[in-house]
C-alpha cells in the first residue's frame, strides 16, 4: 500500500505542468534521435544535456530519462522501413522487422514494436519500483570496498562486450580514468594535471566532453560520406498497425520473456538496450519450434528484442539510485546530470530524495502512454525528417553542439575540449576504438579512486582489505574472469545468423 501511495504522490509530481512538459519534450526528442540513424541516446543525451542546467533536478532527470526510453522506440522505426537501425539497440530489428515490410507487412511489426514496447516499459517500470527499495537497503552494508570493486565490474563488463577487442576497450577506459584526475585531489587537496589552468581546478565538464566524443565525432564521420545511399523507405497506413489475434498469440511469450530478460540484463553492470536485444532475439530463437525462419520475417523476432530494449532501460535506473552505480554509458550521462543539481544517488537515495525517484517512476509511467500515442501516428513525420539532406542537418547538430558546450560555464575553454574530444573521438572510431568505455571511466574514476583509497586508509594501507571482505573478493574474482574469459573467446558473444 505505501508503494501504491508513494507511486500516486509520484504521478501527481509527473503531472506538474513543468515536469509534464519536460516528460513529453524528453520522450517526443528521444524519438527523434531515435529515428535519425547514427545519433542514438548517447549522442543525444549529451547534445541536450546543458538544456537540463538552468531547470531542476527533478525536470532535468525526468526529461533525460525520457530521451533514453524514447530512443528505443524510435529506433524500430527506420530498421523496419528502411533497413537502417535508427539506433544501435535496433540493429537485431532490421532482420526480420524490414523482411516482414518487404511482405507487406510493415504494419504488424512497428505495431507490435510499439505495442510491445509499451508493455515492456510499464512492467519494467513496475519491477524498478519494487526492486529499487530492497536493493538500496541490501547497499546500506556496502562499504568502500565493495563500492570499488563493485564499479571495477561495471566497467569491466562493458570493456568486455563493447569491442572485440578487450585490449583497445581497457585503453579507452584508462584515457576516461586519466581525464577524471583533472582537478582537485578528493584526498589530499592538492592541484593535478591543471597546468596552471584555473578553469580546470573544478575538473573537466561531462557536457563538452562527451558531446565532442559523440556529437562532434558523429559528425565528422558522417561528413566524410560523400555520398550517401538512397533507402528504399516502405509506406504503410495507420489502419495497419494493429497486429492480428495471431501476431498477438505469436508475440505474447516473446513479449513477457524480452521484458524479464531485458529487465535482468538492464540491472547488470555493464549491460543495457543492445546487449538485452541481441539476448532476446538469440533466446528466442533457440526457444523457437521453427528457428529456421527467423531472418524470413517472423513477427517473434520484431516483438522479442523490441520488448527486452525497452524494459532494460527501465534496469539500468535500478543500479544508478540505489547504489550510485551507472549500469551503462547512457546511465554514466544521467548520474553526471544528477551530480550537476546536486543530487547524490545511492543507499540513501530514496529516503533523502524520494520526491525525485518517485517522480521520475510517475513520469516513467506517463512517457510510455505518451510514447504510445504518439510513436504510430508520427511515423509519417519521421519518414519526411529522414530526407533532409545532410549537408543542411549536420551543420545544424554542430552548431548545437558548440552552444551546448559553450552554454555550461559561458567559457570558450569549454568548446575547445569539446573540438579537441571531438577530433579525438573521430580518429579513435576510425581507428575502430570505442569512446563509450571514456565516459563511464570518466565519471566512475573519482568515485572508485576515493573508494579505493579510503578503503586503504581504514586498512592501514593493507590490500587485504580486497580479498578478506567476501564480497569486495568475490566480485574481483568475476571481473578478472570476465576479462580473461572475453579476451581469450574474442568472438561473438551469441552464436547468431545475423544474415540480413
Amino acid at each position: 500500500m505505501d508503494a501504491f501511495n508513494n507511486l500516486m504522490a509520484g504521478i501527481n509530481v509527473a503531472l506538474q505542468p513543468t515536469n509534464f512538459f519536460y516528460c513529453f519534450s524528453g520522450v517526443f526528442l528521444g524519438t527523434l534521435i531515435g529515428v535519425l540513424p547514427g545519433i542514438g541516446p548517447m549522442g543525444g543525451i549529451a547534445l541536450l544535456l546543458p538544456l537540463t542546467y538552468r531547470i531542476s533536478g527533478m525536470a532535468s532527470i525526468i526529461f533525460l530519462a525520457g530521451i533514453y526510453y524514447g530512443c528505443q522506440y524510435g529506433g524500430s522505426t527506420t530498421s523496419i522501413l528502411m533497413n537502417v537501425p535508427g539506433e544501435a539497440s535496433t540493429i537485431i530489428t532490421c532482420i526480420d522487422g524490414h523482411q516482414m515490410a518487404l511482405k507487406g507487412r510493415a504494419g504488424p511489426a512497428l505495431g507490435i514494436a510499439a505495442f510491445g514496447s509499451f508493455i515492456a516499459g510499464t512492467l519494467g517500470t513496475i519491477g524498478l519500483m519494487l526492486v529499487a527499495n530492497p536493493l538500496a537497503k541490501i547497499a546500506l552494508k556496502f562499504g568502500t570496498s565493495e563500492f570499488f570493486a563493485l564499479m571495477v565490474l561495471g566497467i569491466v563488463v562493458l570493456v568486455s562486450i563493447s569491442s572485440k577487442s578487450i585490449l583497445k576497450s581497457l585503453v579507452m577506459a584508462v584515457v576516461g580514468f586519466a581525464l577524471s584526475l583533472v582537478g582537485i585531489d578528493p584526498i589530499a587537496g592538492s592541484e593535478r594535471f591543471t597546468f596552471g589552468v584555473l578553469h580546470l581546478n573544478s575538473g573537466l565538464d561531462l557536457a563538452p566532453l562527451a558531446i565532442g566524443l559523440f556529437g562532434v565525432s558523429e559528425v565528422l564521420i558522417d561528413m566524410e560520406e560523400s555520398i550517401k545511399a538512397s533507402f528504399n523507405i516502405i509506406k504503410t497506413e495507420l489502419k495497419e498497425y494493429f497486429p492480428s489475434l495471431k501476431d498477438w498469440r505469436d508475440s505474447a511469450g516473446p513479449i513477457l520473456r524480452g521484458t524479464v530478460l531485458g529487465f535482468l540484463v538492464g540491472i547488470i553492470p555493464g549491460g543495457g538496450a543492445i546487449l538485452a536485444s541481441f539476448a532476446s532475439y538469440a533466446a528466442e530463437k533457440r526457444l523457437s519450434k521453427h528457428p529456421e525462419k527467423f531472418g524470413t520475417g517472423v513477427i517473434e523476432g520484431v516483438a522479442g528484442p523490441e520488448s527486452a530494449n525497452n524494459s532494460a532501460t527501465s534496469g539500468g535506473f535500478i543500479p544508478l539510485l540505489t547504489m550510485g552505480i551507472p549500469s551503462n554509458a547512457v546511465m554514466a550521462l544521467l548520474l553526471g546530470a544528477l551530480m550537476i543539481h546536486g543530487v547524490r544517488t545511492g543507499p540513501l537515495f530514496m529516503s533523502e530524495h524520494s520526491d525525485i525517484f518517485w517522480g521520475v517512476i510517475g513520469s516513467m509511467y506517463i512517457g510510455n502512454v505518451m510514447l504510445l500515442i504518439l510513436n504510430l501516428p508520427l511515423i509519417p513525420l519521421w519518414v519526411q525528417l529522414l530526407k533532409v539532406p545532410s549537408k543542411i542537418l549536420l551543420p545544424l547538430i554542430l552548431l548545437f553542439c558548440i552552444l551546448g558546450s559553450y552554454s555550461v560555464n559561458n567559457n570558450i575553454l569549454d568548446v575547445l575540449i569539446m573540438s579537441l574530444s571531438g577530433l579525438g573521438g573521430y580518429v579513435l572510431r576510425k581507428l575502430d576504438y570505442e569512446v563509450a568505455p571514456i565516459c563511464l571511466a570518466f565519471l566512475l574514476g573519482p568515485i572508485m579512486e576515493s573508494s579505493f583509497r579510503r578503503s586503504l586508509i581504514i586498512s592501514d594501507g593493507s590490500f587485504m582489505i580486497f580479498v578478506t571482505r567476501p564480497i569486495t573478493a568475490v566480485t574481483l574474482l568475476v571481473s578478472l574472469f570476465l576479462l580473461v574469459y572475453f579476451g581469450l573467446k574474442r568472438k561473438k558473444i551469441f552464436d547468431l545468423d545475423l544474415e540480413t
